[in-house]
């Protein structure tokens, strides 16, 4: 029998992360999504990704009862709205194994110590940029212009609501200079061949007054740590 292994991951890595586990023909992966929008609350995330944690082991077999994530991309009926603002629902199913899919994605370390207190492995790395790039290439990115602005498939489709609403820049302009006035370039990871991503990616850059750089990651070390993760886990 397959170990039976729960991703608990940002909103942004849906898609992703679906996609992952039809490439790799991991059936036996669920994925769960905390809203997208905590990019913008890091601090929230801890003790929201502890309380998903402990839901998933909290019934007898650990077990819950609710509707999952769709299980490959083709069928993913969740919008980017919905992702966004609430995730997807709560997994259900019996699980050997959780993997947290968020890097520190700044929360002070305050993630990694809630995984240590409660027993699962997290995704390594500062971030969600890191681990698409892979480590050594994002160090490069970073060491060719200091002040890069990053932009992921999912960021670039979103990025008015999450930069220029969320950041507050719709209602004052001003910000755009104060928040992005040291920025010398817009780096867009590109996962896949998404041209609404990439049509958006432009027109952020654009609306940041940054050059826009395009970098092809495909899934790079995200594809990696989750596959490793599930073959590694045995059944109980």
């Amino acid at each position: 029998m397959q170990p039976r292994v729960l991703v608990i991951a940002c909103g942004a890595l849906a898609r992703e992360l679906l996609a992952i586990t039809e490439l790799n023909g991991l059936t036996n992966v669920t994925v769960e999504c905390l809203p997208a929008s905590l990019h913008n609350h890091p601090k929230e995330i801890p003790e929201l990704v502890r309380a998903r944690i402990r839901r998933a082991r909290g019934q007898v077999g650990h077990t819950v009862s609710a509707t999952v994530c769709p299980p490959a991309p083709s069928t993913v009926g969740f919008s980017d709205n919905a992702l966004l603002d609430n995730g997807t629902r709560h997994a259900s199913g019996q699980f050997d194994e959780i993997l947290i899919g968020y890097a520190d994605c700044g929360t002070g370390g305050l993630l990694e110590k809630v995984c240590l207190e409660e027993g699962v492995e997290m995704l390594a790395g500062a971030h969600c940029y890191q681990f698409f790039a892979t480590h050594d290439r994002f160090e490069q990115l970073q060491d060719h212009a200091l002040g890069s602005f990053y932009l992921t498939d999912f960021l670039a489709r979103n990025w008015e609501r999450l930069i220029w609403e969320g950041m507050g820049i719709a209602k004052h302009p001003e910000l755009r200079d104060m928040y992005f006035g040291n920025y010398t370039r817009c780096v867009y990871l590109e996962q896949s061949s998404d041209p609404k991503a990439l049509a958006a990616a432009h027109e952020c850059a654009d609306r940041l007054g940054l050059e826009l750089f395009i970098e092809p990651t495909g899934y790079g070390e995200l594809e990696t740590a989750v596959v490793e993760f599930t073959t590694k886990v045995t059944p109980t």
